[in-house]
């Protein structure tokens, strides 16, 4: 996608003076694909401590420090240009016998599978400058885990080796062969543990270096990510960037917060892109920086729901990837089973440490009935019909998944339950340890089944009776209908909590229910499970003050026993949960409410720059003005990225079929202003909206296509 920002007229449309989050900033993080660099304001690695250079869930590069006779260089400012690419500008102290310094610093950082560093020092002083630079450099190659959760590393031999300008630090990593990295700069002295330079640069000069940093394996040097003797833009990582832009349509927006918002994600998902090197054109997006630079099956299907109107190849990458992946055997270990599409893939040096001791874990209650969820809204956005013919295995496969090993009572409710304790306890998208419990603050007992698990099942039993229709399967298609109204009936009636108008977080082992009010029960608009009858009922307990904080809505009540405003899923707020529930708010006919959610949400924007993190603290509005950020939110993080999207699509009313061939829209909101999309597709069509508050025209479809605004 594209995005343009316009000249704004009307008033309506500007920012809405909503308090910025002030935060110190004290990391930055760049991130191309599954490899990110974490560092200080200054650029700055620090050893033992969380930050580095990772690749392949590994870091190769723990300590990076630049000193410059003998000075740390002082942080000014990070001018950001690309998700993968900043330039950090800093100083270093007076020169001898003047008032003020005088020597200035830029270090131009740009990550790929590795890493280059062009250093340049300016001299605004009145004489040559001799300055002794020096470049402190280590590696641990400590697991992605162990560096996350600050674990003690495990104790490793790093071999190292110096001469020609430059290090190198290896490991013999057991099954995943020697791992190392090459770090180098013309010119340099290579002494143990640094890259070191002696430099006079004149009055008014200046001096430069390039450092590369490059993965090793089984003792071949990788390809640099920005060779030196060719231009920054012709690069993989420029090139990858450049083509997502260029294949996407071009948005432009009248309201400034939403656009600059669109632009830094489209930019974002571009970014976290990863594809297996066998399928290269099946690109996935990784959950999120810093720690989630992997593919998980939730996250990567939920991104791709919200951006299937305007980047649908993304949604089908990320369909045939989990399919080559989907489970085959029932490993307890892993929580494996035939038919189950993975949680996640690590590929760390120590794969001990990653969930069920293997690279690829499958405890995830909602990725299967999501891919069938994915694959349906696919077909209604126009995918082409060979490509969902040839995912026809895999949807069949993931149908008896729900139906036998999902399902495992034969209660007609999909519950989990992990396989060993070396998987993960909850497993659904709120999966901390704390996250399911009782109306009195005890933990529920599994086997649970969640209620928004049940719409996803609800929700796949729609699409793929869509899809058996249009692959020329009525019979089966009705069979699916009726499976889906028979779990919509039975789920009322199962979670239903008259006393509180809502339905349950879920049920328990003895099929108890969960009686907490949760953002759970948003994801069951979304899915369209809830009954008609009380939909009016859920959308206002969503937005009564216990549940919306003014920017988003909580994922538990403010009146339960474990609400806590600063925790990871007791009382936080979601962008990505939130506004999948405006969603399902709008599918109920309540726009209205999905509007207020949606302006909440631009708010939460504004404050942010721009960029949602993947979550912040559930305090009121009312109580403080500006969302409280949440200190280890993944930032960027792949469905807060997407919330966007979501937000101008449903600002639109955007639905589509193309097999139908129909496509509807609607006025936008005041507060939007005017929206210009160019190049939009749906199926083998490219259309233009131009919609304001009063109207929406679409152009570009032919006559057969029946375009339904308002």
């Amino acid at each position: 996608m594209r995005v343009q920002p316009e000249r704004i007229e009307d008033d309506q449309t500007r920012p809405s003076g909503v308090g910025h989050v002030w935060q110190a900033r004290t990391s930055v993080t760049l991130v191309e694909g599954a490899s990110f660099c974490v560092s200080d304001a200054n650029g700055d690695i620090e050893p033992h401590r969380v930050g580095g250079l990772f690749v392949r869930d590994t870091r190769i590069v723990s300590r990076w420090q630049l000193r410059i006779d003998g000075h740390e260089v002082e942080g000014l400012s990070v001018l950001p240009q690309e998700p993968y690419k900043a330039v950090f500008v800093g100083r270093i102290p007076s020169r001898p016998g003047l008032p003020e310094p005088t020597i200035v610093v830029e270090r131009k950082r740009m990550v790929g599978r590795g890493l280059r560093e062009d250093v340049s020092i300016v001299n605004h002083g009145t004489e040559a400058a001799g300055l002794d630079i020096v470049l402190l450099v280590d590696a641990d190659f400590a697991d992605l885990f162990q560096v996350k959760e600050q674990r003690p590393a495990a104790v490793r031999q790093v071999s190292t080796a110096v001469g020609d300008g430059a290090l190198r630090f290896w490991i013999t990593a057991g099954e995943g062969g020697e791992r190392g990295v090459r770090v180098s700069a013309a010119g340099a002295r290579a002494r143990a543990g640094s890259l070191e330079f002696d430099a006079v640069v004149p009055a008014g000069g200046h001096w430069t270096a390039s450092i590369e940093v490059v993965p090793v394996v089984d003792g071949e040097d990788g390809e640099p990510p920005f060779p030196l003797d060719r231009p920054v833009e012709t690069a993989e990582p420029a090139r990858r960037m450049r083509g997502w832009h260029d294949a996407h349509p071009v948005l432009r927006v009248d309201n400034t917060v939403l656009s600059a918002s669109l632009a830094t994600s489209e930019a974002d998902l571009g970014a976290l892109r990863i594809a297996d090197p066998d399928h290269p054109h099946d690109e996935v997006v990784a959950a999120g920086a810093p720690w989630f630079m992997a593919l998980f099956g939730r996250d990567s299907l939920l991104t791709s729901a919200m951006t299937l109107p305007f980047a649908p190849g993304l949604a089908m990458g990320t369909l045939r990837t989990l399919a080559r992946f989907q489970g085959s055997r029932d490993v307890p270990m892993t929580d494996e089973q035939p038919g189950r599409i993975l949680h996640e893939v690590r590929l760390g040096a120590d794969l001990s440490l990653a969930l069920g001791g293997e690279s690829v874990y499958y405890g995830s209650i909602d990725s299967t009935p999501l891919f069938v969820v994915v694959a349906g809204l696919a077909r209604r956005w126009g995918a082409p019909r060979e490509e969902l013919i040839a995912l026809k295995p895999a949807v069949d496969r993931a149908i008896e998944w729900i139906e036998r090993f999902g399902d495992r009572d034969g209660d007609g409710f999909v519950e989990y339950r992990r396989g060993t304790d070396r998987g993960l306890a909850n497993q659904g998208w709120k999966d901390s340890w704390d996250a399911i419990a009782h109306s009195d603050g005890r933990d529920a007992r599994p086997p649970i089944a969640l209620a928004e698990v049940q719409g996803y099942c609800y929700a796949a039993f729609e699409a793929a009776a869509e899809l058996e229709r249009a692959w020329g399967s009525p019979e089966r298609a009705s069979e699916l209908e009726r499976r889906a109204r028979e779990l919509r009936a039975r789920f009322h009636e199962a979670f239903w909590l008259p006393d509180e108008g809502f339905y349950a977080l879920a049920l328990d082992a003895d099929k108890q229910p969960v009686g907490v009010v949760t953002s759970n029960i948003g994801h069951c608009l979304w899915t369209g499970i809830v009954d008609d009858g009380v939909a009016d009922r859920v959308v206002d307990r969503l937005l009564a003050n216990d549940m919306f904080t003014g920017f988003g809505i909580r994922t538990l009540s403010s009146r339960s026993r474990r609400y806590n405003p600063v925790s990871y899923h007791n009382g936080s707020v979601w962008p990505h949960d939130t506004v999948l529930a405006a969603a399902g708010m709008e599918r109920y006919g309540r726009r209205d409410a999905a509007l207020r959610v949606v302006t909440g949400l631009l708010d939460a924007l504004e404050a942010f720059d721009g960029r949602l993190p993947e979550l912040f603290c559930g305090f009121s509005r009312d109580d403080k003005a500006a969302p409280v950020p949440y200190p280890t939110s993944c930032s960027p993080q792949a469905w807060a990225a997407a919330t966007p999207f979501e937000m101008l699509r449903i600002c639109l009313g955007l639905q589509a079929d193309a097999e139908r061939r129909t496509l509807r829209v609607a006025a936008v909101p005041a507060t939007i202003g005017r929206a210009q999309l160019e190049g939009m597709p749906l199926g083998p069509w490219r259309y233009a909206v131009d919609a304001d508050a009063d109207k929406a025209i679409v152009t570009g479809l032919p006559h057969e296509v029946q375009v339904h605004s308002g």
